[in-house]
């Protein structure tokens, strides 16, 4: 008996970080599956191509991308807004391709002629502009940082019994300045939304999933960051007119994948017409 697909508005996915050993693709896979959505937004960093290597592709990565082809074959909406990660995509902006989408931030109309303001977040990013050798430099850390915190899980969960934990997030949450850099980064995109007049700004980049309203002198906005699909395993979910944050079930890890449950989809040449399409607009 086939799992009925829960109906999603609109779904924000952003730092998913394929290509990368921190990056739970078949969790996110099976969310994927679980829904039926009628727009996705990618909000940047979808593929690391900072720590692209031919050596690390797992066959999990390429089902993600192949799921989401197979979304868009569908009429699904699905706007790819650009990261720093995958920065490369930003001379791009513009293209589409059917129900596909390349742009560096989206202005999203909803309900009630709500607005919801849409980008990666890296602007606000100091090291990005001044010292982007050291980002790349902290990005290959953060990824063995997570491939040892998967090392500490495994003994704290089979030998100890004990749960999970997370190194980066405990280094985060004793360093004042990661504290104040998260504070700030939130701050400034709720003090440009409110400039704007939007009701929703929505980042990622941090990698800290958040749904609070903001408020200050010149108004209220609320803020959103879809977290990460590294250690939060979140996404932002739009539905009858309100947001929330989605948390991946563990549960869904022991449900068998029925592979009858989709329609099988030729997406190799919607993938080509893809790549010819971006190989035009770069010699044109």
């Amino acid at each position: 008996m086939k799992n009925k697909k829960r109906k999603v508005d609109v779904v924000v996915v952003s730092d998913v970080h394929l290509g990368t050993y921190g990056c739970h693709a078949k969790e996110l896979l099976l969310y994927l599956k679980s829904i039926k959505p009628a727009t996705i937004i990618l909000n940047g960093d979808f593929i690391d191509i900072w720590q692209f290597s031919k050596t690390y592709w797992p066959k999990s990565h390429t089902k993600v991308i192949k799921h989401i082809m197979g979304l868009i074959g569908k009429g699904v909406k699905v706007y790819y807004v650009t990261g720093n990660h995958d920065e490369i995509l930003r001379r791009f902006a513009g293209f589409k391709l059917g129900s596909f989408s390349i742009v560096n931030k989206l202005l999203l109309n909803l309900e009630n002629n709500e607005q919801a303001w849409i980008f990666h977040g890296d602007v606000f990013d100091v090291t990005m502009q001044h010292s982007k050798w050291l980002a790349k430099l902290g990005a290959i850390g953060y990824d063995l940082l997570i491939l040892l915190n998967r090392g500490c899980n495994f003994i704290s969960e089979r030998i100890l019994k004990k749960g999970k934990l997370s190194l980066s997030k405990k280094i985060k949450s004793s360093v004042k300045t990661a504290l104040k850099y998260v504070n700030d980064f939130e701050q400034t995109a709720a003090d440009i939304g409110i400039h704007n007049k939007y009701q929703y700004v929505i980042c990622g980049h941090i990698h800290q999933p958040q749904n609070r309203l903001i408020e200050t002198t010149k108004g209220t906005i609320r803020y959103l960051n879809s977290g990460d699909w590294i250690e939060n395993l979140t996404s932002l979910e739009y539905n009858k007119g309100q947001w929330s944050i989605y948390h991946f079930e563990e549960t869904l890890l022991s449900q068998e994948v029925n592979k009858n449950e989709e329609e099988e989809l030729d997406t190799s040449k919607l993938f080509d017409n893809l790549l010819r399409e971006l190989e035009m607009k770069t010699t044109a």
